[in-house]
């Protein structure tokens, strides 16, 4: 199925979400993740802060920000800089999302973990963006295991594959864990 078919899909679908299936949604793919050795061996953990259509990440970011260093993107041109979280320095960025303030920029490669958000994903790791490549430059940097979290609708049998696309390591939705052989 074509990316553009895809991501129409699935913004009908979420389109389609209460508040109560936003939440329960959440709840169950952060809890399959906080149980995941990934996750507990991580301490540097990349973070997104969630869109509203997205799986939001507020709950569980606040519930382990004292115990697990969160870092969170910046868009930076077509790039995305890495940031420590601080609730206190954030400011509306591009997109109109969140965005962590300083100068004070990690390499990529020193993350032990990075939760990644898609349009969609298929249970190879393989995912579908909203289309400016912003994480398959990211991920291409990348040595930290890759979680990619969805609602069970963001799930496809196949997505289609260009040369510049990165796949996760693990999907996560409600209802199941997808490992990437």
């Amino acid at each position: 199925m074509k990316k553009s078919e895809i991501r129409r899909r699935v913004k009908n679908h979420k389109a389609l979400l209460s508040d109560a299936d936003r939440l329960q949604a959440a709840d169950a793919v952060f809890a399959r993740l906080e149980k995941m050795a990934a996750f507990m061996m991580a301490d540097k953990i990349l973070m997104y802060n969630s869109l509203p259509d997205e799986l939001s990440t507020r709950a569980f970011i606040d519930k382990w920000a004292g115990r697990k260093h969160f870092f969170l993107p910046r868009v930076n041109g077509i790039d995305l800089d890495v940031l420590p979280y601080d609730r206190t320095r954030m400011h509306l960025g591009a997109f109109r999302i969140e965005e962590p303030d300083g100068d004070d920029t990690v390499d990529v490669d020193t993350l032990d973990l990075i939760v990644v958000p898609a349009v969609a994903y298929d249970d190879k790791g393989n995912r579908v963006g909203r289309g400016k490549g912003y994480y398959d430059r990211l991920l291409s940097r990348a040595r930290a295991v890759t979680i990619g979290v969805a609602y069970d609708f963001q799930l496809f049998d196949a997505v289609e594959v260009e040369p510049h696309d990165r796949a996760v390591d693990i999907v996560i939705t409600p209802s199941g864990i997808y490992f990437n052989r």
